[in-house]
């Protein structure tokens, strides 16, 4: 039994850090889903400097070949999430790119896309050229990267759109803060329609949501904190989608939590409008109710909302209204996630967790299918954003051959307990700490390099 075949055995089995390059790999005996070739079948794959060389039942191993033993896991492209805070520069004390992209590779996310919230922000050449840097010399995952849209994140003037795409940005944002000014957002539309790339909102009507501290409803109400109506998103919502209609170009909405949102989504695509969207798992799992704890790990922005909400997220996801599942992985300081509800910082860490929820709540109870989960975490955020491979390869997203390989190996029945000590990324304010989850990721291949392997139990403490 070689090195490989070996761990890959185990019946328990937990991930651990591991950076080795092979030139060949072979995964055998895995059930393998790729939405991009309606591929769902227990199969063979075969890895060749650092690309997909092969895939089907006619692919054998070289002799010499290494081989993963993928027996009852699933196999799948590599996982993506579009919707990443790494905090560097300026954030350090809460995530840096080094530890975000460890945290994201044992996530099973083989790709990440991170937010130009930073201090300073992305707004120009040179600090995406800082991320790109710093994201090489962490090595765990790839790293890309959205630009602001507007100078500073100020909202006042465009930011230099053209020369930040031509520096490597896939799309443009502020999240974090809305683009208040309609003018100023019809102009980005039209901007980022001569270079085909997607404007991600944040949709939040400010004078609507300011100082609110959760979901605006009777559970708001009881405890006595601020709440954020579910109509500050549904009316920019309904603006941005306005705007894209006018200007012909590609809306991205980020992390849908009402049921307004949806309703306007799913009009707009059947006006043939050019929108797309995202959800959370934590919007398509938690309720405003998680707030009578006063735990301040379940503040979020957007807010958990009611159980309607998240039914009408969850019929989103299912009907295909929803195209994208991402994390908003948004780390913050023990320290500052530590005060008052009122005065703690919005957002949690879910890079680690996202996996091992979306099979506990979503694929294990029907909800959705395997195909389902990889599409919304795979192979759409990849479309979304125009993702490609090395050298222009083929696109992220998938398994076909010639595509980079970015693989993702899922044990789909590990039991394991979210835990401070466990978590790799530099916060730990994750809502599902002591939680039991089923399933995570075993393997995480990027690139032909194996960034995560596997390892017995009995070996974490």
């Amino acid at each position: 039994m070689n090195w490989y075949s070996k761990f890959a055995s185990l019946s328990d089995t937990i991930p651990y850090p591991l950076a080795t390059h092979m030139s060949i790999l072979f995964i055998k005996g895995g059930r393998v889903i790729d939405p991009s070739q309606n591929l769902d079948q227990v199969t063979s794959l075969r890895i060749a400097d650092g690309k997909i060389d092969g895939i089907g039942d006619g692919v054998l191993p070289q002799p010499g070949d290494p081989v993963l033993n993928a027996q009852g896991k699933i196999v799948v492209p590599g996982l993506i999430d579009m919707h990443v805070h790494l905090r560097e520069p300026g954030g350090e004390d809460d995530e840096t790119i080094e530890s975000g992209t460890r945290a994201a590779v044992y996530g099973g996310f083989t790709s990440i896309v991170c937010c130009p919230n930073t201090s300073p922000p992305l707004d120009s050449p040179g600090t995406l050229e800082l991320v790109r840097q710093l994201a090489v010399r962490a090595n765990h995952c790839n790293v890309f990267a959205m630009c602001c849209i507007s100078s500073r994140r100020e909202g006042k003037e465009l930011a230099e759109l053209g020369m930040l795409f031509e520096a490597g940005a896939v799309a443009c944002s502020d999240d974090g803060a809305p683009v208040s000014d309609s003018k100023l957002m019809r102009h980005a539309f039209e901007y980022c329609l001569m270079f085909d790339k997607p404007v991600l909102a944040h949709a939040e009507s400010l004078p609507l949501s300011q100082g609110g501290v959760m979901h605006e409803g009777k559970v708001s109400m009881v405890l006595g904190l601020r709440g954020i109506p579910a109509e500050a998103e549904d009316i920019m919502v309904a603006r941005d989608v306005a705007l894209a209609e006018l200007s012909g170009g590609r809306l991205h909405v980020m992390h849908v939590s009402t049921e307004g949102a949806v309703q306007i989504i799913h009009r707009a695509k059947q006006r043939g409008v050019r929108v797309t969207a995202e959800v959370t798992p934590h919007h398509l799992t938690l309720t405003d109710e998680c707030l009578r704890s006063y735990n301040a790990n379940f503040k979020m922005n957007p807010p958990l909302r009611g159980q309607k909400h998240v039914d009408a997220c969850l019929k989103g996801l299912q009907d295909g209204t929803i195209d994208a599942i991402a994390t908003d992985h948004a780390p913050h300081s023990s320290e500052k996630k530590m005060q008052a509800i009122d005065m703690a910082p919005f957002g949690i860490v879910g890079l680690e967790t996202a996996l091992g929820v979306l099979i506990t709540h979503l694929v294990k109870p029907g909800f959705l299918s395997w195909s389902q989960l990889v599409e919304k975490m795979s192979t759409n955020p990849a479309k979304i954003l125009g993702l490609t491979g090395h050298k222009g390869a083929l696109p992220k997203g998938t398994l076909a051959i010639g595509a980079d390989a970015d693989v993702t190996v899922i044990d789909p029945d590990c039991r394991w307990t979210v835990t401070e000590s466990k978590l790799v990324s530099k916060s730990k304010n994750s809502p599902w700490l002591n939680e039991e989850l089923t399933g995570r990721a075993c393997a995480v291949i990027v690139g032909g390099e194996m960034k995560l392997g596997l390892v017995a139990s009995e070996h974490l403490s």
